[in-house]
Order: structure tokens, then C-alpha cells, then sequence
């Protein structure tokens, strides 16, 4: 297994970006695992333009599969006095994979001030079982540890597709940078999976997050409630919030999930 600090450190310049190999332990079927594509656009961006402001907003189109090679090619398309807008193309074989749109804004002082997003009563992460049972997880999965602290499981045929999980990478050369809690917040397969009582393929579509913070804990725990809002005509449409340890909010995102079955 690759770990996800090694593979961000493989990545080398090329024209017009950069490229990184994506081994096959962060496949997520026939595609790179959405998290670890998400988390390369980032970490390009990083490299290739400079003087960024803290990254408020990011979305997603997971446009097609890409696996081994990519290329990875931020460019800024406008910069203002307080914010900067990029946009990102991953391009592998069969043209691009994913493509970003990114907003980083440097803070300004403000009279005003509220947030509303409390962290769920769990269970703590050591009186948590193990969330992917044996043998049922994806092959990019087992970089992460995932407990379940709540909601329901995969394939559970549950009523409610809700998951609440404690979620760290395993890799303990993860730094706590943005970067790293993007690539973490994609971790559980979609909640619309709870309602299953048998295996059907899904594929994300695209990923919308807004970043509530510029200084997020080094971890290693944080906690995800993931909840199915709507799954009807083959889509479901998905409501997610990542918390720190201490209960402070870290992303809050939404996902549009294609379903197969």
C-alpha cells in the first residue's frame, strides 16, 4: 500500500502542472478514489500558484474514470484584492477525470458572527465497532480507519440512510492540512447504500464543500454524519458535515450520487 503522504510527495512537475501515479490500492472500482482526486487538485494548486489565501469553497465534477498517470493542471482564472478563483483539470488516459473549481478568500475583519452546525451526542471512538465489515471494503478504504458511531450500515435495507462515523487516515505521516481533511471527508460510500438489501454499482457525480475553517485540528479523529436527503430516478442527493474531535465543523458539503439498481 501506498501511503497517502508518499503518494502527494511523488508528485512532479510537468507541463502546464503535475503529474502523480495513483497506484491501484486507491481505486475505488475502475477510478480513482473521488477523496484522493479532490485532494490532488488541491495539492497541484498549492504547488503551482502562489500567495494563496485560505481555501473556502471547493466543487467537484467527477466527469470520468482515471486510474495510474494523471496530470494534474491548476490555473487561476481571477484574482481580487481578497479572493482568488481557480480552476483545476486531473486528466488521465481517457481524457479528464475530474474537474475543480476553486475559491480561496483571505479573512476580513467582520461585526458579525454565527455558526449553527452542532456535532451529534456519539458514542466515543473507542467504544466504536469497525464501520466496512470484513472482506466488503473498497480497496482505497483500508488507508482509513472508520468506526460507527451511529446511523446505519451498508446494505442494511435501514429507513433512514443516515452513517455517523469516526473517521482518521491511517497514515500517520498525514498532516493535518486541508489537503489531508478533503481526502478523508469522501471516505464512506454513499448513505443511499444503508437502503440496499443487495449490491448495486454507485458513482459520485460531483462534490460541492465549503471549508469552515483555515486552521483545522491535526486530528486524528474527526467525525462525519453523511445523510441521504433524497433517492429517487437512479440519483440521490446528499447532505455531509465533518466535525473535529471537539466538536468543531469543519466541512460541510454536498454530493450528487448516481445509483445503478
Amino acid at each position: 500500500m501506498t501511503p497517502f503522504s508518499e503518494l502527494l510527495a511523488g508528485m512532479a512537475p510537468a507541463a502546464d502542472g503535475f503529474e502523480a501515479f495513483v497506484p491501484d490500492d486507491w481505486r475505488q472500482g475502475r477510478t480513482t478514489y473521488g477523496g484522493l482526486s479532490a485532494a490532488l487538485c488541491l495539492e497541484a494548486t498549492a504547488r503551482g500558484l502562489a500567495d494563496l489565501p485560505p481555501l473556502r469553497s471547493a466543487q467537484f465534477a467527477f466527469v470520468g474514470p482515471a486510474a495510474g498517470r494523471l496530470h494534474a493542471r491548476p490555473e487561476a482564472l481571477r484574482r481580487g484584492k481578497s479572493s482568488v478563483f481557480v480552476g483545476v483539470d486531473l486528466i488521465g488516459d481517457e481524457g479528464v477525470a475530474t474537474r475543480a473549481l476553486l475559491n480561496y478568500g483571505a479573512a476580513r475583519p467582520s461585526a458579525y458572527a454565527f455558526t449553527d452546525l452542532p456535532a451529534p451526542r456519539v458514542p466515543p471512538v473507542e467504544d466504536c465497532q469497525p464501520f466496512f465489515k470484513d472482506g466488503l471494503a473498497p480497496g482505497f478504504a483500508h488507508h482509513f480507519e472508520v468506526r460507527k458511531a451511529g446511523g446505519a450500515r451498508i446494505g442494511s435495507g435501514a429507513t433512514r440512510p443516515e452513517f455517523l462515523l469516526w473517521m482518521r487516515h491511517r497514515d500517520e505521516a498525514a498532516d493535518g492540512s486541508i489537503t489531508t481533511l478533503v481526502a478523508l471527508a469522501d471516505t464512506p460510500p454513499p448513505p443511499a447504500c444503508a437502503l440496499f438489501t443487495g449490491w448495486s454499482p454507485i458513482s459520485t457525480m460531483t462534490w460541492s464543500l465549503d471549508i469552515l475553517t483555515d486552521d483545522p485540528d491535526p486530528g486524528p479523529w474527526r467525525l462525519l454524519r453523511s445523510t441521504a436527503q433524497t433517492v429517487a430516478d437512479g440519483y440521490s442527493s446528499q447532505d455531509m458535515t465533518l466535525w473535529a474531535a471537539d466538536g468543531r465543523p469543519l466541512i460541510a458539503a454536498r454530493q450528487t450520487v448516481a445509483i445503478f439498481g
